[in-house]
C-alpha cells in the first residue's frame, strides 16, 4: 500500500511539474500570455508541495527517484499534449529511468 501511495504521489507531482513547465512554455514560446505563465508557476509550486508527502525522509532520494518519473512522464505528456512520436530509444530510455526510480525508491534496505 505504501508503494501504491508513493507512486500516486509521484504521478500527481509529475502532472504539476510537467504541466506547469508546459504552461510556461506555452505562455512564452507560443505567445499565449501571462495567464498561462502564472498558472504554470503555480503548478510548479504545487509540485514542490506534493513531493513533501512522500513517506521517505531523504529529500535527495525522493528527488532522484522522481527523476525517472519526470523522464517517462515528459515523453507521455509530449505524446498526449503535442502529438510527439517517441522512437524506440526514447521508450527504452524512459524504461531504464523507471527501473532506476524503482531501484532507488523501493529497494529493500537494512536500516
Amino acid at each position: 500500500m505504501l508503494v501504491a501511495r508513493s507512486i500516486a504521489l509521484f504521478a500527481v507531482a509529475a502532472l504539476f511539474e510537467i504541466g506547469g513547465a508546459w504552461l510556461v512554455w506555452q505562455g512564452i514560446r507560443e505567445h499565449r500570455g501571462w495567464v498561462w505563465i502564472g498558472a504554470g508557476v503555480i503548478a510548479l509550486g504545487l509540485y514542490g508541495v506534493v513531493a513533501t508527502f512522500q513517506t521517505d525522509d531523504n529529500f535527495g532520494r525522493i528527488l532522484a527517484a522522481y527523476g525517472g518519473i519526470f523522464v517517462a512522464g515528459s515523453i507521455a505528456w509530449g505524446v498526449i499534449a503535442d502529438g510527439y512520436r517517441p522512437d524506440r530509444f526514447d521508450l527504452v530510455g524512459a524504461a531504464v529511468c523507471l527501473a532506476g526510480m524503482a531501484l532507488i525508491m523501493y529497494a529493500p534496505r537494512g536500516t
